[in-house]
Parts: C-alpha cells; sequence; structure tokens
C-alpha cells in the first residue's frame, strides 16, 4: 500500500522491495517457475557450450523473460481465482484456463526460437 509520506526516491525503493518479495516468493512456492528456471539455466549453459551469437543470446534471454513472465502473472491469476471462489466454479475455471494458454504461448514460442539457435548448432556437430 502506497505511503502518502513516501518521497520518490522513498517510494520506488519501497516498491522494488515488494517486487523482490514476490519474485523470491514466485522461486521459493511455485513449481512451475522453479522448472521454468531450472530450463533457463540449462539454456544459459548450452549457449556458452556452443559459443552463440550476441544476438542469439539477447534472443534466447528474451523468450526466458517471456516464459518467466506469462507464468508469473498465470500464477497471480489463478491465486485470485482461487481467492475468489474455492470451490470449483465453472466460470473460474474458464478463466484459469484461459490464462494457462499465456505461459503455453510463449513456451511454444521460446521452442521455436530455440530450434532456430541450437538445431544449426547440433547439425554440425554430426
Amino acid at each position: 500500500m502506497k505511503n502518502p509520506n513516501d518521497g520518490f526516491v522513498k517510494g520506488r525503493l519501497r516498491s522494488l522491495k515488494f517486487a523482490f518479495r514476490g519474485t523470491w516468493l514466485l522461486i521459493t512456492t511455485e513449481d512451475s517457475i522453479k522448472a521454468q528456471i531450472a530450463i533457463a539455466i540449462i539454456a544459459t549453459i548450452l549457449g556458452f557450450y556452443f559459443n552463440i551469437s550476441n544476438i542469439e543470446w539477447m534472443f534466447q534471454f528474451m523468450v526466458i523473460g517471456m516464459v518467466l513472465v506469462a507464468e508469473s502473472l498465470n500464477t497471480a491469476v489463478e491465486k485470485i481465482a482461487d481467492f475468489i471462489h474455492p470451490d470449483f466454479h465453472v466460470k473460474i475455471g474458464f478463466i484459469k484456463d484461459i490464462a494457462a494458454g499465456a505461459p503455453t504461448f510463449a513456451a511454444i514460442i521460446s521452442l521455436i526460437i530455440s530450434g532456430f539457435i541450437y538445431i544449426p548448432k547440433i547439425i554440425l556437430l554430426f
């Protein structure tokens, strides 16, 4: 909650505190985020192994960020939906399914971009 006595800098620092707390909560409590971070670490190791270009690094980190953001927003929507209606409800299920589509789109796009980056490098190994 915004404190009216906070100045601009103090307000931004306070916001950062909440943002880092939210990031920590996601990392420590959500299995989907843990899985995506593990995949991001593997992709980063592969990037070093295959010595990908700066442009390829940019694309790789963009899609890693896109997937993590989509997973985070999906988690937020699910938590809100569960808070509003903890029991099963068809409309809440519909909302949660739609929200789950966002990280699915992000993951598919990330796989396509990963293919563009890594398939030519893997082919050169053989």
